[in-house]
């Protein structure tokens, strides 16, 4: 859903009716029950918003909803798979939260992951570069419990075993391969009806890929890290995707102005 509404919906000031969307998920072989239980469940969560004319409910996107897109759209087209700029530091947070707030650590260590930290010890997260966490934490009123620091590795510290510390690079590359398996092959998903449905799963898969890549420096990583193909694939295949898709698209989708 999210890659949908990045594409299709996101900066062009639209709600789409939701008899459209359950459409083009039945290309994917979702069914309407699920749409459906999805969109209101993004309502209630203040990601999309409802707008009727007649019968119809149409949805349309939140600021909030705007602001999460926006961070995905900026890692799948300008992040980049790997880190070429790093210039040495790493980001460090400490926390040491009490058992009483277990929920809020459990926030914030999936927010810290999927800032690109790694854990490196218990209670010490680390990302390479020097980065602004103050949204990361602004939320949680976590006071005194946490430490932010900018820092570089010392002797007998070596920044590579950083990254083989906190970072399983294996499972990273893994997951890279297993992108390139899928959509690295003279014909990715044979079984898609069309073009828009290659589109959308071509997309969800890199989001969710690029979401858990800590985007470590290239420096410290193999020379044939899997992430560099990876990124040239998707990159060839969105482009490949997009004109028919979206020809497919505005024929199906019912949309409103908002």
């Amino acid at each position: 859903m999210f890659s949908f509404l990045g594409i299709y919906v996101l900066h062009r000031d639209v709600a789409v009716y939701s008899g459209s969307v359950i459409d083009v998920f039945a290309r994917l072989g979702v069914s309407e029950e699920a749409v459906r239980s999805t969109l209101a469940r993004m309502a209630k969560r203040n990601l999309l918003t409802r707008h009727r004319d007649g019968r119809k409910v149409y949805f349309g996107l939140t600021p909030h909803a705007v602001e999460v897109l926006e961070d995905g759209r900026r890692r799948v087209w300008e992040t980049g798979a790997v880190n070429r700029d790093w210039d040495g530091t790493w980001t460090v947070v400490g926390f040491s939260i009490p058992d009483s707030r277990r929920s809020t650590r459990h926030d914030l260590r999936s927010r810290l992951v999927w800032h690109g930290f790694g854990l490196l010890q218990s209670g010490v997260w680390i990302a390479p570069g020097a980065k602004d966490v103050t949204g990361v934490l602004a939320s949680l009123d976590l006071g005194d419990h946490v430490t932010v620091l900018t820092a570089r590795a010392s002797t007998p510290t070596e920044a590579a075993d950083l990254v083989g510390k906190a970072f399983d690079v294996e499972q990273i590359a893994a997951r890279h391969r297993a992108f390139l398996s899928q959509w690295d092959v003279p014909r990715p998903l044979p079984g898609a009806p069309d073009d828009l449905a290659r589109q959308l799963l071509l997309h969800t898969d890199w989001l969710q890929l690029v979401r858990q890549d800590p985007h470590l420096p290239a420096e410290l990583l193999p020379v044939d890290w899997p992430a560099i193909q990876a990124e040239r694939t998707f990159q060839t295949l969105a482009q490949r995707y997009e004109l028919p898709a979206a020809a497919l698209a505005a024929a199906v989708l019912d949309t409103l102005a908002v």
